[in-house]
């Protein structure tokens, strides 16, 4: 887990910093709409344990430039898995809606507290100032099986 936490902690740093430069090509708070708050349904599954559970979350999104985003998640995964997760996260917008998401954060189990680390992708399908957004991420778990979550989000910019 040190080495996938060093290299989280190095990803975004230069996502940060890429930013900053990036940023200074485009007009300062352009965005008419520079949050985005959306509902995630969809499910996640245990890799090695072979378990599913259906899963909700809340989604934050503030729009730092046209290439990043900062925002957290939050989701909780019940049935067999029963897991509240909590991410700080990094969206990065390359190209015609596909965004990939990445940032630590931890989960909380009956079976103990744990460090994630997630990295997915989905892509935004815009109406307006509504958004639709199939995702697929894959969460690394710190001493523990590593999950898939996959689903659909429902949001709005304002």
């Amino acid at each position: 887990m040190r080495r996938l936490s060093a290299l989280a902690k190095g990803i975004l740093l230069f996502i940060l910093f890429f930013s900053y430069f990036y940023s200074g090509a485009v007009r300062a708070n352009g965005f008419d709409a520079p949050h985005h708050l959306s509902l995630f349904l969809g499910g996640t599954h245990l890799l090695n344990d072979d378990l599913y559970g259906e899963t909700v979350g809340l989604d934050y999104e503030y729009r730092v430039s046209d290439l990043l985003g900062l925002g957290f998640v939050s989701e909780y995964a019940f049935s067999k898995i029963d897991a509240a997760t909590f991410l700080a996260v990094a969206d990065i917008h390359t190209h015609l809606g596909v965004i990939m998401q990445l940032g630590p954060g931890i989960e909380f189990t009956e079976h103990g507290d744990r460090y994630i680390f997630r990295l997915g992708g989905l892509y935004e399908f815009e109406f307006e100032s509504f958004t639709l957004s199939p995702q697929f991420h894959i969460d690394f778990a710190e001493n523990a099986n590593d999950s898939l979550v996959f689903g659909f989000a429902f949001g709005k910019a304002f």
